[in-house]
C-alpha cells in the first residue's frame, strides 16, 4: 500500500503548476490530443505528478484513440484508488493516486487484451521518467 501523502492547499498550490493542481486536486481534465504524453513513444514509467508514485509502465501504454495516454495495467493496483464518479450526468470510475489522492483519469472496461481495460488519464497529472538510453 502507498505511504499517504497529506499536505495543505497552499502547499499543493506551490508544489505544482497551475494545469497540475487544476487536474490533480480539482477533479480537471485536459483536453483531448492536445496533451503532454497522448503520442509519447519513449519506454519507461509513469509516476504521479503531485507525489512521485508509480503508476504505469510504457509497456502498457496503447493508443486508444481517446485523445488521452492510455494503458491496460498499471504497475500496482495498489497505487491506485477507485472512486465511482456520477458527473455530468454518467457513471464512471474515478482513478485517483492512493499516496496523494490526486484526481490521474478514469477507467473504462473498452481496453485491450490481456485486461480488457483503459486507463484514461490526464498527462499533467502524470510525469514519465524516461528508461535510460544505454
Amino acid at each position: 500500500m502507498a505511504e499517504k501523502i497529506e499536505l495543505t492547499e497552499q502547499d499543493w498550490k506551490e508544489r505544482l503548476t497551475p494545469d497540475q493542481y487544476k487536474i490533480l486536486r480539482q477533479g480537471g481534465t485536459e483536453p483531448p490530443f492536445a496533451n503532454m504524453y497522448v503520442h509519447e513513444k519513449r519506454d519507461g514509467v509513469y509516476r504521479c505528478a503531485g507525489c512521485g508514485t508509480q503508476l504505469f509502465s510504457s509497456e502498457t501504454k496503447y493508443d486508444s484513440k481517446s485523445g488521452w495516454p492510455s494503458f491496460w495495467d498499471p504497475i500496482s493496483k495498489d497505487a491506485l484508488r477507485f472512486v465511482e464518479d456520477r458527473s455530468f450526468g454518467m457513471v464512471r470510475v474515478e482513478v485517483k493516486c492512493a499516496a496523494c489522492d490526486g484526481h490521474l483519469g478514469h477507467l473504462f472496461d473498452d481496453g485491450p487484451n490481456p485486461t480488457g481495460m483503459r486507463y484514461c488519464m490526464n498527462s499533467a497529472a502524470m510525469e514519465l521518467d524516461p528508461a535510460d538510453d544505454e
